[in-house]
């Protein structure tokens, strides 16, 4: 008798103190589904309009629409990136800000003075003041240095889309700006930097 009341006082005092520990043990407060995930940071290639107006002035705007292209445009090893703006005046702050207004489109056609052809507004009220900013990236920074080594802002040309991609010209295959124009016969079209400016070359209609 004396050992089984033993035995059954060593259970009682086990269970006692797995009630003390249990009663003592912190609560974890239950997950909350409906709680917002952290955000997440922006990508490392991520433009705004405060890096954009730095590099090109005020009277731009960033076009949301369109994806910023990071890609070597000017085939010295280093990424460049294009961007899709709105601007009212390209030509505002090109001197102060060192940055050259190129139209290749209309340069292809005969007229490729800037100061000429800024006057060509679109005839499609949302494609007014559309232009392409383009960044020739320098040193470890790439297109993100305080100082690139080149920047451009073609005018005038009739894009919906835009790819970087590289054209077989002549005998060597050369870094591109591949654009589908605006327009029924679907033309495609790319400008591609020369050492010096960038130049417009229609790549033919679609077929369909």
């Amino acid at each position: 008798m004396r050992s089984h009341f033993c035995y059954f006082t060593s259970i009682l005092l086990v269970l006692v103190g797995l009630a003390v520990a249990q009663e003592k043990a912190p609560v974890q407060p239950a997950a909350n589904p409906a709680a917002p995930a952290p955000a997440k940071a922006e990508g490392a290639n991520a433009v705004d309009n405060a890096f954009l107006q730095k590099q090109f002035g005020t009277e731009y705007t960033l076009d949301a629409d369109y994806p910023s292209l990071a890609a070597d445009l000017d085939g010295d090893g280093v990424e460049d990136i294009v961007i899709v703006a709105r601007v009212k005046n390209p030509l505002a702050d090109q001197a102060e800000l060192d940055y050259k207004v190129l139209d290749p489109y209309d340069e292809f056609f005969g007229v490729g003075d800037p100061k000429i052809t800024t006057q060509f507004a679109s005839a499609d009220p949302a494609r007014r003041g559309l232009v392409i900013c383009i960044i020739h990236g320098s040193g470890s920074e790439t297109w993100r240095a305080a100082e690139p080594k080149a920047k451009f802002v073609i005018i005038n040309l009739p894009f919906q889309h835009l790819a970087a991609k590289r054209i077989q010209l002549r005998k060597k295959k050369v870094p591109a700006i591949y654009a589908e124009e605006t327009g029924g016969d679907q033309m495609t079209s790319v400008i591609y930097f020369d050492g010096k400016k960038y130049k417009y070359q229609p790549m033919g209609a679609s077929m369909q």
